[in-house]
């Protein structure tokens, strides 16, 4: 009895410590989720940096009308600064996406 018990126990041992193995494989299932995750965030993220960029460009227009109207001598030098946040903002969306998908 005592015999029989001792089998059936470094059986269920033997047979617990295989699945732990064999539960393990390389992860390249876990990685292509990953990454497909990852990918599918880059359009709307794209669209959003493109949305910030038309707004940002909006209130430069106006500052930069404002300026203009006002008479300020450094209108120029505002309207460089706003047309390159808006100008940096769709390069970079653009480089980004093309890079990383």
């Amino acid at each position: 009895m005592e015999k029989q018990r001792k089998k059936l126990l470094l059986t269920g041992m033997v047979l617990l410590s295989i699945s732990g193995v064999l539960a393990q494989g390389n992860g390249s299932a876990g990685i292509n989720e990953a990454t497909q995750m990852v990918t599918s965030y880059f359009d709307p993220a794209t669209k959003l940096i493109y949305a910030i960029g038309a707004v940002v460009g909006l209130i430069g227009g106006v500052k930069v009308y404002n300026k203009f109207s006002s008479g300020d001598p450094d209108t120029s030098k505002t309207a460089a600064s706003w047309f390159g946040a808006c100008i940096f903002l769709i390069v970079a969306a653009t480089i980004l996406r093309s890079f990383f998908l």
